[in-house]
This record gives C-alpha cells, sequence and structure tokens, in this order.
C-alpha cells in the first residue's frame, strides 16, 4: 500500500514538473517574441526621419542574414515564419512609389540617408505571421517630397 502510494505520488510530481517546465517555455516564448516586436512596433502610427527608416531597414536585413532567410533569384528575402519585410512608400512628383528594402540596399544605404535623412516618413502599417506572431511587414510612407 505505502509503495503505491508513494508511486502515485512521484508520478504525479513528474508530472507536475514537466507541466512547469512547458509553461515556462511558452512564458519564455511569448517573452521572446514581445521583444523582438516590441523593437518595431515603437514606430507604428509615429512619424520618423528617413534616418530611422535606414536604421529599421538595417535591422530586418540583419534580422533575415541572422536567420538564414533565403533569397530569391531577384536578390529579396522570401518570405518565411522568421522574416521581416520593410517597404518604403516614395513621393516622387505627387506619385506614389512601393521600394521594398532590398532595392534601398541595393542603391546604396548611404545614398538614401544622403537624400532623405531629415524627410519625414510615417509607419502607416505593420504586419504580423500568422504561425509565429512576430512581425512580417513593416510599411514606412513618405510625408513630404
Amino acid at each position: 500500500m505505502k509503495k503505491t502510494f508513494i508511486y502515485i505520488l512521484s508520478v504525479i510530481f513528474i508530472i507536475i514538473i514537466i507541466i512547469a517546465v512547458i509553461i515556462s517555455n511558452n512564458i519564455r516564448k511569448i517573452n521572446n517574441i514581445n521583444e523582438y516586436n516590441k523593437e518595431y512596433e515603437i514606430y507604428e502610427d509615429k512619424e520618423v526621419f528617413g534616418t530611422n527608416v535606414t536604421t529599421i531597414i538595417n535591422k530586418a536585413i540583419n534580422n533575415n542574414i541572422k536567420n538564414e532567410v533565403a533569397k530569391d533569384e531577384k536578390g529579396f528575402f522570401i518570405q518565411d515564419d522568421n522574416s521581416i519585410k520593410v517597404e518604403v512608400i516614395m513621393l516622387n512628383e505627387g506619385k506614389k512609389t512601393t521600394y521594398q528594402m532590398e532595392t534601398i540596399e541595393k542603391t546604396g544605404i548611404t545614398g538614401f540617408v544622403k537624400n532623405f535623412n531629415l524627410i519625414k516618413f510615417k509607419c502607416s502599417k505593420i504586419e504580423y505571421n500568422d504561425k509565429t506572431k512576430k512581425i512580417s511587414k513593416i510599411i514606412f510612407e513618405q510625408l513630404e517630397e
């Protein structure tokens, strides 16, 4: 009788430990996602300068490289669960043109900074990955020419 009782208590104790570890891992995962998203969410619906947009582009590119996100034949990162995309909507004589972060990188980040460092942009949209809940896309719109 005593042995059965100790056996049952041991099994219950092991189950409780396993549940606690699973909950702890899930909390850590949620905290990591929240920290990751905060890096970009601080710009949501805010006006920023071109230098800030450059910082975000560099951060997104570095993130994609760190997560080994594949590129297509044109050199654009392929969207997956670990990727982030930045789009910049630019004004040119009243017309809006959308540029991908890779295009801005290819034409030269320093040139972008030189030409748009004091131009205001607004983060107009943030999209999240349905599976990972991480930010997958952020869009900035130029406010002035």
